[in-house]
């Protein structure tokens, strides 16, 4: 008798939130996320806390209750942290220069910079949404770096072709773009369809 078919596990992305600010796009994007298959693995830096609660009414715990899974940005013995855990990659939103420079100097000297050098190892992909204006040559020298590595350089930039009515309508449009970087997975908010005709 021939086997059924089984069906595949949903398919795993690790979220990363850094200190810089824009955390409500974090929080937008793990919103969005639960209504995908995708299932979610969460890491939030000390100074992503801080952030979190000095920017939104969000609170940590409302924040974990997002992602279906929840790791200490010390646990360096978390299944993200090793290249045998699969995953279709990872996103930093937003992420901060000091954890862009960190990743481009290879140093994994916390979870969210160890899981994100695995990425790039396994070649899957790594999109970091960089939080950070005016950027200096080493800023610009590192995302080149990791452009060149394969990492997706994101800058969480407002689209306002969507005419955006609101914070949130700017967060959405930004969220669902960085989700367009992994398929399929999601209904997306406003796409441009050009001028049209006169």
């Amino acid at each position: 008798m021939p086997s059924q078919p089984q069906e595949l596990p949903p398919p795993n992305l690790i979220v990363a939130m850094t200190g810089a600010t824009g955390s409500i796009l974090c929080v937008r994007l793990l919103e969005a996320l639960k209504e995908t298959r995708l299932r979610t693995h969460l890491v939030v830096s000390k100074w992503g806390f801080q952030t979190l609660k000095y920017e939104t009414s969000v609170s940590p715990d409302d924040l974990r209750k997002l992602a279906d899974a929840v790791y200490s940005d010390g646990d360096m013995a978390a299944p993200i942290s090793s290249g045998s855990f699969p995953t279709i990659g990872m996103v930093i939103i937003p992420c901060s220069v000091k954890t862009l420079g960190a990743i481009a100097g290879g140093y994994g000297g916390n979870l969210i910079t160890r899981a994100a050098d695995v990425v790039l190892k396994e070649r899957r992909k790594l999109v970091l949404a960089v939080r950070e204006a005016p950027l200096s040559d080493i800023h610009l020298e590192n995302m080149l770096r990791l452009s060149r590595a394969g990492a997706v350089i994101f800058p969480p930039v407002p689209a306002f072709y969507a005419m955006p009515k609101s914070v949130d309508d700017i967060a959405a449009h930004i969220v669902s773009r960085v989700l367009d970087q992994f398929g399929t997975y999601h209904t997306p908010t406003v796409r441009w369809q050009g001028f049209g005709s006169d």
